[in-house]
């Protein structure tokens, strides 16, 4: 059983689904959670309120990440709540944008960058003067990351860039005894996903999986929990696909 009692977590964009999967999977293991949101405060409060209902600590904060200081603002705020110790980080929080390269804006590129790729990057060195020995990063990077899918390529080079961090800091956060990992979900049923509403979504997406079903978020969470935990301690800088055997 996964045991994370007396751990810190902080899982941005925590209101819906992949990271309020995240959140609830992490305090179900008995970590403390800070839920953070951007837009969503009744979403996120709900998950706030859910967690304690199930006897654990959890409080929200909030950040827009795509603002140049989005970053520095919320790890201040984490750094209130938390003190001198955060031992789980989960950059769950993206933008996604269905374009073809014609219809690909500046403002729409610009966007995808800053919340999927600055945000997560300036987040983790905010917040490593109180990251340790043991603590865990977890970045959201997708299955189209490395197939195509769709018209996604300006939001797929957002994710290429998160596998490239992964590496990069893991390499160099590993000597302070941090890991760093990433999920890579396939297509998941959440509002960034609404085409697996229509019938023809549903059947192109279990069309190219292995396991024919169509992914929930909890399906996500668990994977995340798994990761930050003890029973992972071996495993950095990889990229775990977690897609039901998608485009195999």
């Amino acid at each position: 059983m996964i045991t994370l009692s007396g751990k810190t977590a902080l899982v941005t964009g925590a209101s819906r689904g992949i990271g309020r999967s995240s959140a609830l999977a992490l305090a179900k293991a008995g970590a403390q959670v800070l839920v953070h949101y951007g837009q969503g405060k009744v979403e996120a409060q709900l998950v706030v309120e859910e967690i304690r209902g199930a006897g654990g600590r959890a409080e929200t904060v909030t950040a827009d990440l795509a603002a140049a200081d989005g970053a520095i603002k919320l790890a201040q705020q984490v750094r209130a709540i938390v003190g001198a110790r955060l031992d789980i980080l989960v950059a769950n929080a993206g933008v996604s944008k269905a374009a073809t390269i014609e219809e690909t804006t500046i403002e729409d590129f610009d966007r995808l960058f800053a919340v999927n790729v600055r945000a997560p990057f300036f987040l983790v060195q905010q917040l490593l003067p109180i990251m340790c020995q043991g603590s865990s990063v977890t970045f959201l990077s997708s299955l189209a990351a490395h197939a195509s899918v769709g018209t996604l390529s300006a939001y797929a080079a957002t994710k290429g860039a998160i596998d490239t961090l992964v590496r990069h800091f893991a390499a160099a956060l590993g000597p302070r005894g941090i890991r760093v990992n990433a999920v890579a979900p396939g297509v998941v049923q959440t509002d960034m996903s609404n085409f697996t509403k229509t019938e023809t979504g549903r059947d192109v997406t279990l069309d190219m999986q292995a396991l024919k079903r169509l992914a929930e978020p909890d399906d996500i969470g668990g994977v995340v929990a798994f990761l930050a935990s003890d029973e992972a301690r071996w495993i950095t800088g990889d990229i775990l696909h977690v897609d039901g055997g998608s485009k195999l």
